[in-house]
């Protein structure tokens, strides 16, 4: 006999870790479990959900954070495993003697906007099923920039007055900001907000890295921020290029792909200055999703893509190709679904609290009503400039003041002088990795 329960389900993410703006925990648990996978794009917030009914499990998170989960084989039934991290997983079953049945590539990240359900039936494991929840209309607005601007900085405003309203007013918050066009909206909605409140825009500021005093972004924050008369918010973290490990940061998001680990080694770099000037701070925003929402990635770079398949394909910057795909990874899923680890997991690690506007639903449904088609009209460089109009034109309609554009760049561009790039960001995929397996192999 034993006193362990049949049908185990391990759940490592506690309510606590949830931030829905808008209802309960208990109550989004519900619309997990309803008939209707719909009911589930009413939760506004972040959050990663497991619900259970009987030997029915439903799993769902939001666009901005992962959830992962492993079936484990027990005498008496299976045991489902749920957490954000894959170490995590390693952990648990370690603990539980069934270390040998642990394969890091055997782990499942729930796709974003999917409710993914599992039967807990034993062996062989079951498929789990994925219902999509949020199918936003494609191409709705007119090919009115005005129109479409104003539509996607007033949902960005919305989402952050919810924001708002779940923090406290006493504490500080800070925008991960390099000047460019993503994060200037969301520092300039805050701060827009902010006084409309009757609060101190004092409690704002805008944290910018450079390394070994060098790199774009530093030029380019100043000159935001000197423009609109905002020079107060700005705040320099200067590291030495010594603080950027981009295996350090496989570690962290737990990931191998080149520009996620680039990003996230910045990212984690970044935050570390911050944690170590501010003991205390906890809330951060940044412009995590602008890029994919308004479709500014260079197709050039990726000789999968076409403009055609770029304007074409529902949320293709999201979620990649499709959870129905042969191209999806299991372990990973794809788009920005994947890559949201590479702002998550280092937030996570220095103990902040990362809020991405332009992942949230609302904002995220206004960019696929864009007829980007009828915009663009086949040409690249109508695409590339469209993202900067767009915000440059809903930011002096809704927030009365204009919006510097500069040219755009990654993150981990602008942050490092490209020599020190160089030299820090040498690792190809297959050398990531195998660090990444090599953790687990080593365990």
């Amino acid at each position: 006999m034993t006193d362990r329960p049949i049908h185990r389900v391990v759940n490592l993410i506690s309510d606590a870790d949830q931030q829905i703006l808008n209802m309960s925990v208990a109550e989004a648990r519900r619309l997990l479990l309803a008939d209707d996978p719909g009911a589930v794009s009413r939760i506004r917030g972040s959050f990663a959900l497991l619900a259970r009914d009987g030997e029915r499990v439903c799993v769902a998170r939001s666009l901005n954070r992962p959830l992962r989960y492993f079936l484990a084989k027990e005498p008496h039934g299976p045991m489902l495993v749920v957490a954000d991290r894959i170490d995590a997983i390693s952990a648990v079953l370690e603990r539980e003697g069934y270390g040998d049945q642990f394969y890091p590539m055997y782990t499942r990240m729930v796709p974003a906007h999917y409710v993914t359900e599992l039967r807990l039936i034993g062996c062989p494991d079951p498929r789990p099923t994925h219902r999509r929840f949020f199918y936003p209309p494609r191409g709705t607005l007119p090919p009115d920039l005005d129109c479409i601007g104003g539509a996607y900085v007033e949902a960005l405003c919305s989402e952050i007055r919810l924001w708002l309203d779940f923090i406290d007013d006493t504490e500080p918050i800070g925008v991960l900001f390099s000047g460019g066009v993503d994060s200037g909206v969301v520092l300039l909605c805050l701060y827009h907000e902010l006084l409309a409140r009757g609060q101190s825009a004092a409690r704002l500021k805008a944290f910018t890295l450079t390394v070994d005093g060098g790199g774009t972004d530093m030029a380019q924050a100043h000159e935001f921020l000197r423009t609109l008369g905002l020079q107060m918010l700005g705040e320099e973290i200067e590291l030495p290029a010594s603080a950027l490990d981009p295996f350090q940061a496989v570690e962290v998001i737990e990931d191998y792909k080149p520009l996620d680990v680039e990003c996230a080694a910045v990212n984690l770099a970044l935050l570390a200055g911050i944690r170590a000037r501010y003991p205390s701070w906890r809330w951060l925003a940044d412009g995590d999703g602008g890029d994919e929402n308004l479709k500014d990635y260079s197709i050039e770079e990726n000789p999968e893509m076409t403009i055609k398949s770029v304007v074409n394909n529902r949320l293709l910057y999201h979620e990649g190709w499709g959870v129905e795909s042969l191209k999806h990874s299991l372990t990973h899923t794809g788009g920005l679904s994947r890559g949201c680890v590479r702002g998550y997991a280092p937030a996570k690690r220095f103990g902040f609290s990362v809020f991405s506007p332009h992942t949230a639903p609302a904002v995220v449904a206004v960019a696929e009503a864009i007829p980007f088609a009828e915009l663009t009209r086949g040409s690249h460089e109508m695409l590339y400039r469209l993202k900067g109009e767009v915000a440059r034109r809903g930011v002096r309609q809704v927030l009365g003041c204009d919006l510097p554009v500069f040219p755009k760049r990654r993150f981990q561009h602008g942050a490092v002088p490209d020599e020190v790039f160089g030299r820090c960001f040498r690792g190809e995929e297959r050398t990531y990795r195998a660090h990444f397996l090599g953790r687990f192999h080593a365990a």
